[in-house]
Formats: C-alpha cells, structure tokens, sequence
C-alpha cells in the first residue's frame, strides 16, 4: 500500500477521502460516547436528581449525530473541529456517571464536595463544546437544531445554578463514623441511614462492599485508608441490621421489624468477616500478603483485572490461594458455641462462569470479523473494544476466548499499529485472567510474540506485556516456557529504563519467573543485579520493596550471590535491616543470610559487623515477621561463630606470640651464659 501511494501522484484527490473518514470518526466517536451515556442508569440516591439530569440533556443530542451520520453533504473542516471539544467534554460526563451508577453510596456522600464540584465542571465543560460548535455549517434539521440550542441553554443555566446536596445525610454518617461507642448509637438514625442509603437487604451491602473497595483502588490519597473508613462505616450499619434481627434479602418485606420477644442474633467476631463482603467466611483462603478472605469474593477481586491485596493494597506477588484451615476450624467452633448453623462450603469453588447471551455472542463474532478485516481501523477498533469486554468480567473473558479471538490477538502483536498492538497485547492480558485462558494463550503461541512487544512496543504496550507475562507466569509450567522465550532481558531492561507502573510490572513478572531455579542464572546474566541495587539506593522510585524481593529470590543461586556480593550490598542491606519496613527488614536479613554462607562468608559477616548489624538482627530477632526472626536467629548464630573463631584465631596467635617470646629469651640467656 505504501509503494503505490508513493507512485501514484497523478491522483491529488486521495486526501479528501481520508478527510471525509476522518469526520465519519470523529461522528461515530460521538455517537458511541452517546450510546454508552444512554445504557448507565440505577443512580445512586445521594445525587440521583443531578445524574439523571445530566444525563437526559446528553441523550437530548443524539438527534444530531444521527442527522449528521445520514448527511450527503461534506462537513467543512472548520465545523469538525468545533465537535471536537464535545467528545472530551462527554467522555467527562461519562466517567462522571458511571461513578453515579457504579460507584460507593458512602464515597459518594462523605465526598460531596469533590462531587459537587466534578458536576460543575462536566456541565461548564458540556455548555463549553455546545457553545463552540457551529450548528449553521452542520447539515441538520430545524427542530434538531433547536434542540441542540435548548440542550446548550440547559447546560448555561445549570452552570450558574449550584445545586446542594444532602446534609441530614451527610450529617448521618459523620455521625456514625465518629462515634466511639455503637451501643449509644441511636436505631433510628442507623435505620434512616439504612433506607436513604438503600442498604437494607444483604445483597445491598454486598454491593456496597464490591463498590467502596473498587473505588478505593480508582480514587486519589490513601486507598487503604478510604478502604478502613468505608468499611468501618458498612459495618456498623450492617450490625445494626444483624442485630435488628431484620429480614434481610426477603423479596416480600425486606424491612419488617424483628418480633417481640425475639432473641438477638450474636455479632459475628471481626475476624471471621470476610473483608471484601463483611459476611461470616465459608472457604477462607489467605492471599500472598498473609490476608484471609472469602474464597468466591477474592476470586472475584482478581478476576475483576485487580493485583492488589483489598485490605493493604500491595501488589500480590502471587495470584495463589492457600485454604485457611485452622480458621475455618475457629469458625466452626464459634457457630457451635453460638448455635449458628456452620456455613457450608460451596462444593466447587472454581465453577465456570455462566455463559453470556446470544447478543453479548454475536457482538464479539462481530468484532472477531472486524479483526480479520483488512482495514486497519476496523482492526483497531475491534481489539479496543475486545480489551475493555475482557476488562469488565469472567462471563466476556470465557466467552471471548471460546469464540477464537486469541490467535487473531496474537497475530496481531506484530502489527506496525502502535495502537492496534496496545489494544491486541492488553485484551491478551485481560482475558489471561480468567484461568482457562492462560493454557489457551500459551498454546496459541503468544509468548514470543509478547516478547517482541516488549523488546519493541511502546511503553504501555511494554508496561502489558510485562503484565501478561507475570499473569501468565502464575502457572508453574509456564514459568520456564516464558523464561526459554528470551524474556528475561527485555523485563530486566523495562525494569531499568521504563516508566513507573513499567518498572512495576518487570518487578512482578521477574520475581514469578525466578521461582523457578533455572531463571534466577538468566536475570543475574541479565544484569538484574546492578539495577537492583541502583532502585535500592532510590527510595524516591518506589521500588525498594520489589527489588529487595528479587534479590532475596537471587540471592539463593550461585551468579545472584556472586554478583550481590560483588556489588558492595552489605551496607545498604544493614541500612534497611536498620530503618526500613517489616517485610523489607525480611528481605534484606535473607539476602545476608546467604552471603553470609560460604566461600566469602567470613569477609560478608566481619563488614557486617563492623556496619552495627547484631544489635539490629538481635532487634529483628524480637519483634520482625516470623520470617524475619527466623532469618535473624540464622545470622546472629553464624556471627556468633565467627566472632567465637575470631576470638580463638587471637587467643591462639597470642599464646604462639607468648611461646615465641619465652623461646627466644630462653635462647638469648643461654647464649649470655655460653659467654
């Protein structure tokens, strides 16, 4: 295409064309964002008068797309641009809405402020792009016209209107949060609470529990906090109900008021609540960082595109679940000493999602056609779309792949489309979440094709591959078929030159893949270690705590343990041992462990030693992680041996020393008295 665009010159009408498609997209963007808009709805109740109308004057324009999509008559260029604006200004709008509609009931009343002012930015943003659009170039209709300019003047007044919200509500809330005592709450204001909120049934707060934790992941500060905040507010609410004895999930009376005389159910101990859905735990399972949750509401976190723990929000090193046995047996014996029937199990936790409906099906063999096409944009557009259906739940992610889009995925990571591949390798990683698909992309063979996009992509397109290869990497076998694919390097080289969130994902995908022994040769060979100790010296990265688990991992094998030590690691190393936080005091006490172990290994302990390390591992010893204590033990043992040595190796060169000297004078009195 490229060569016969080059050598036909003769024909210098072929822009106009690409004009025309260029307005046709810019149209179709508009009419898509529109569509999207019209499909949220169920708002929250805190705002639901500012949402719906928000979203009713949005739908109001629809009108006018679709005179413009139907119009035989070229739009000037100067009126495209003019539309511009209203595509960002919708996209605005719509992540507006969906947080109406998706979002947490509490963020959305304890933020009012942030949310008041978000409306009045989308609606300055929206009256902004309506008045910038020149409506006489555009082939439309009188009444459509008109339409648009009531819509605009909606949008005018409601700038200057400033709408307020709730403040009994809002009131409620801080009220509850900050009581210190739930005896000496009052029912009446939980109850309220309860019915504005609409948190009555057990589906509610199930909901509400799913929505806070994923907001507390998408908003700005402290996820954790916002987390322990919100969840300390569900709670309270939902021991209310609890206690209430109310009806909860009845379809007939979910609000019927306890009888008379009725005992109270007992308040289900904290830590046998799930975090995520605050309900007693059935299959509790513990995560990689130590947290237990249920198993059906952890799976749904993950498979829901997160790979942070809910409750501290660390990134988990591992997607792996280990059964909590010894709290399911505490609480088995709860519910026996309370008379509460012990929950039972669900007999198979790993069900396969249901399958999704006959439109959901057809709309993906429609973007798999399209992917097959030879138009690029066709292909850009399908696999853009194909991410986010794979972004969004199992049921798409089972479904996209039984219907055969990961080998025309895979074959399109070698597109020249810098933005075809970002969307191709992206729906790749994705759709590998959900189990089943990991074998499937495997067998594909999109290993190599990942590699080359991480050799080569773009950064977000690296930043994915990475992603992938660490989600992919989850299954054993796997790891030492992406680690014979030339992985390793390229994940090295993104983890010292890429961006961010880049550096995060190599730090991830080459601590899974040096589980497996014949890796850790590769990423030492790779140069890890070098980049390691930089990000180590560079608290400001935040990489501190992935590269001291890498170098824990390393530092196992002969290279990792050449190289570590080569480096100069012992005083950094103590420096954290010294100041820095409990899982890297962890880390760093298991990389000096086997340094200290050895050929070098009396070299390692003395400048240990001579960095003040004893009193810091005897610290460690008391109060680290039960892996920290353990590692500490291990050296102060083998300092111990060494200094023992060093002792004996001085007291021994003394007493040679003394017996020298006494031989030498015994020498020196017989020569005097041969005189």
């Amino acid at each position: 295409m490229e060569e016969e665009a080059k050598g036909a010159e003769p024909e210098a009408a072929a822009p106009v064309p690409a004009a025309e498609d260029g307005v046709k997209v810019v149209v179709q963007g508009l009419t898509v964002a529109v569509e999207e808009i019209a499909a949220i709805s169920e708002f929250r109740n805190a705002y639901k008068k500012q949402f719906c109308n928000l979203s009713r004057r949005i739908k109001l324009l629809a009108p006018m797309l679709e005179d413009l999509k139907e119009s035989k008559v070229p739009i000037p260029e100067k009126a495209v641009e003019t539309l511009a604006p209203l595509k960002e200004a919708l996209d605005s709008a719509k992540e507006l809405l969906r947080l109406g509609s998706e979002g947490s009931k509490f963020f959305l009343v304890l933020e009012r402020d942030s949310i008041m002012k978000r409306f009045q930015q989308v609606t300055s943003q929206l009256e902004q792009a309506l008045a910038g659009i020149s409506l006489e170039d555009l082939d439309i209709s009188d009444e459509v016209r008109e339409q648009v300019e009531l819509v605009h003047s909606q949008f005018k007044r409601a700038k200057e209107r400033v709408d307020t919200s709730d403040t009994e509500l809002f009131d409620d809330l801080l009220t509850v949060y900050s009581s210190n005592n739930d005896a000496n709450l009052d029912p009446a204001l939980l109850r309220r609470l309860a019915e504005k909120l609409q948190l009555i049934t057990i589906s509610d707060l199930k909901q509400e529990s799913l929505s806070l934790h994923e907001m507390a992941v998408n908003s700005g500060g402290d996820p954790g906090k916002i987390i322990e905040r919100m969840s300390m507010l569900l709670k309270k609410i939902k021991d209310f109900m609890q206690t209430q004895d109310l009806e909860m999930g009845s379809p007939t009376n979910p609000k019927a008021p306890p009888p008379i005389g009725k005992s109270r159910s007992p308040v289900i101990p904290d830590d046998f609540r799930c975090p995520i859905s605050l309900e007693l735990m059935k299959d509790p399972v513990i995560v990689a960082t130590g947290q237990t949750y249920e198993r059906v509401c952890i799976e749904k976190w993950l498979e829901a595109g997160h790979d942070t723990c809910p409750k501290t929000q660390q990134r988990l090193s591992s997607t792996s679940l280990t059964p909590n046995f010894v709290l399911r047996s505490l609480i088995a014996q709860w519910c026996e000493e309370n008379g509460v029937e012990p929950p039972k199990r669900p007999v198979n936790p790993n069900k396969t999602p249901s399958p999704c409906s006959a439109s959901e099906h057809a709309k993906i063999i429609e973007l798999l056609q399209k992917l097959l096409s030879q138009n690029l944009e066709d292909q850009r557009s399908a696999a853009g779309e194909l991410r986010l259906l794979a972004k969004r739940n199992a049921e798409n992610r089972a479904c996209i792949a039984e219907a055969g889009a990961i080998p025309l995925l895979v074959s399109l990571l070698s597109t020249l489309d810098v933005r075809t591949q970002e969307h191709a390798v992206t729906a790749l990683l994705n759709l590998s979440i959900y189990e089943e698909n990991k074998g499937r992309i495997i067998i594909s063979g999109a290993v190599p094709g990942i590699v080359q996009v991480l050799k080569r992509g773009s950064m977000e397109a690296r930043e994915n591959a990475a992603a992938t290869l660490f989600s992919l990497s989850v299954v054993d076998a796997n790891k030492v078929t992406i680690g014979g694919s030339g992985a390793i390097p390229p994940l090295v080289s993104l983890l010292h030159n890429g961006s961010q969130r880049g550096k995060k994902d190599a730090a991830t995908a080459l601590f899974n893949l040096c589980i497996f022994q014949g890796n850790k040769g590769k990423a030492v060979r790779a140069g890890a270690i070098p980049i390691l100790m930089e990000l180590l010296s560079q608290p400001e990265e935040g990489m501190v705590d992935e590269a001291l688990a890498i170098l824990a991992i390393l530092s196992s094998h002969p290279e990792g343990k050449a190289a570590i030590g080569a480096a100069t690691a012992i005083p950094v190393l103590v420096e954290v041992i010294r100041s820095g936080s409990p899982r890297n005091k962890e880390n760093a006490a298991a990389v000096l462990v086997h340094l200290c172990n050895g050929e070098h290994q009396h070299q390692h302990l003395a400048e240990a030693q001579e960095q003040g390390v004893i009193s810091l591992l005897q610290e460690l010893a008391q109060s680290g992680t039960d892996r920290g204590k353990r590692k500490a033990i291990q050296l102060l043992e083998r300092m111990n041996r060494f200094l023992e040595q060093q002792k004996q190796a001085q007291a021994d060169a003394h007493a040679h020393g003394h017996v020298q000297g006494q031989a030498q004078a015994q020498a020196q009195s017989q020569a005097n008295i041969e005189q």
